[in-house]
């Protein structure tokens, strides 16, 4: 069987305790920011119940191509911003719910991960499902050679939910290196006012977490208003009008490359 991960240098798992702390975002947005600075990079949904990069990246029109390679399906990624993606959403129709028992799903993402023809990539990024059931147990011992970020917004509850994720990254059985927490959503700056900060969702939640792991707060990235219709019309965070979220993108792109 052909392994395809060969001319992988790089695997970053991000993961989140929960849903809707933008795990998806901050995972689409770090692949486009490695290439932006110059390194080779790969971007796997493996969110298989709610596949988003798809419409993330503008790519939900477009499918891959599937060629025979040694009797096995070799599946050619989509590449957009340089980055070479695959996801389940773009092979799959936009309306299929995705009704599978974990080892379907696992089973599934194997496939995914395997087939993908990758090529030679500095990073491949991993947009992880959120918790820690059975995809993520899976994913995590097939690569073991892989190191996570979790995500988090600043409250107490997606901190709890973050702590719970990087325990399980933690676990004999799993047993994966933990690079940094990035807090997203960290606070909100009005467009006009760029001096002001509003900590609409509580402060200090992504300094606590990191200290508590023994790990660095690789990046607080702030709310800004138009990341929302960015994200829904295909387009990065680099095309918007704020420089504090590219900047934080930036900044997180050269912690995790030293």
């Amino acid at each position: 069987m052909a392994n395809y991960l060969d001319k992988v240098k790089h695997i970053i798992l991000v993961a989140s305790g929960k849903g809707g702390v933008g795990k998806s975002t901050v995972a689409t947005n770090l692949a486009v920011a490695l290439t932006r600075e110059g390194f080779s990079a790969g971007l796997l949904d493996a969110d298989l119940y709610g596949p988003s990069v798809p419409l993330t990246l503008g790519v939900s029109d477009q499918h891959p191509q599937v060629e025979k390679k040694e009797e096995e399906e070799a599946i050619i990624p989509i590449s957009r911003y340089g980055v070479k993606t695959m996801s389940l959403g773009l092979i799959m129709k936009k309306e299929d719910a995705i009704i599978w028992r974990g080892p379907m799903a696992s089973k599934v993402l194997t496939q995914l991960l395997e087939n993908t023809v990758w090529g030679e990539l500095d990073y491949l990024v991993i947009d992880m499902p959120p918790g820690t059931g059975d995809i993520c147990i899976t994913l995590s011992q097939k690569l073991p050679q892989a190191k996570a970020i979790i995500v988090i917004t600043p409250q107490q509850m997606a901190v709890a939910d973050g702590r719970k994720a990087a325990n399980m990254f933690k676990t004999e059985k799993i047993d994966i290196e933990i690079l940094g927490i990035v807090e997203n959503m960290s606070w909100f700056t009005p467009e006009k006012h760029p001096d002001e900060k509003y900590y609409l969702f509580g402060n200090g939640g992504g300094i606590e977490l990191a200290k508590e792991l023994r790990c660095p707060l690789l990046a607080e990235i702030p709310l800004v208003s138009d990341v929302c219709e960015l994200g829904d019309t295909g387009k990065t965070v680099f095309a918007s009008n704020s420089k504090l979220i590219v900047q934080a993108f930036e900044k997180l792109v050269n912690k995790i490359s030293k």
